[in-house]
């Protein structure tokens, strides 16, 4: 953590300029989908069926997860600075964990929260991480909040906004137990997948000399972006309250 302080201080001109570039780049992407947002086809398609439907629930949960850029974001936040596979196993896990059980019970239960409520907290979750990755709990607080607790809370909080949207189409009573664990588990190859293509790019990305410095940047852009996305949530209830 010392070498990346010290290496964020290298170039700051240059960092700033990537740093904008980048924001206004991925914020007009976001601007133009939705988090947590089923397209109209699937949303049409999970009104329409029913009875117990695995293999088409499984799809729509991995598709869910590739195409979530809050999920991505939270987490290459979780991951980047996580060299042992072990540690990535077991945050990832709680990840997994958390976002299963309240996606799983709050469609179950019919638990639901104000989309724009739940989708501004996964916004913070993405500047939670990324200040994390930025040393500043440390600095401010002069210790190091509990990282494992932490995602798992996140993890429930992502999973609750998952389910609030599902809620919001409806799903057939017929099989709904066997079409929601379908559809988580479609979401957890989805995550593989997603993060699959992470390490891997994290793993070339390391092996490059300005790694450390360019990690902040990239942290500083991931920040950004949570606050793009919990900006647009909060504007978003103001207007529909």
């Amino acid at each position: 953590m010392i070498q990346f302080i010290k290496a964020r201080r290298a170039g700051p001109a240059r960092t700033a300029v990537t740093a904008g570039f980048s924001i206004l780049f991925l914020a007009t992407c976001i601007g133009a989908a939705g988090a947590h947002n089923v397209t109209p086809g699937d949303a049409g398609y999970i009104q329409e069926i029913w009875g117990v439907k695995l293999i088409p629930f499984a799809y729509l949960g991995a598709k869910h997860m590739v195409t979530g850029y809050d999920h991505i974001l939270f987490l290459l936040g979780v991951v980047f600075f996580l060299y042992k596979m072990k540690d990535v196993a077991i945050y990832v896990s709680l990840f997994a964990l958390g976002h299963s059980v309240t996606m799983l019970l709050g469609v179950w239960y019919g638990w639901g929260i104000n989309a724009f409520i739940i989708d501004a907290i996964i916004g913070l979750s993405v500047v939670y991480k990324a200040l994390d990755n930025l040393g500043a709990f440390q600095r401010w607080l002069g210790y190091q909040p509990n990282t494992k607790a932490a995602t798992l809370i996140f993890g429930l909080f992502h999973g609750t906004g998952l389910a609030t949207k599902i809620l919001e189409y409806g799903i057939a009573e017929e099989g709904l137990l066997a079409n929601l664990l379908a559809f988580n588990v479609g979401v957890e190859i989805g995550q593989v997948l997603a993060l699959a293509v992470i390490l891997i790019a994290m793993g070339y990305w390391r092996k490059s000399a300005g790694f450390l410095r360019q990690a902040y940047t990239a942290n500083v852009v991931m920040m950004s972006l949570g606050f793009v996305l919990m900006g647009m949530h909060i504007a978003g209830y103001v207007v529909a309250a």
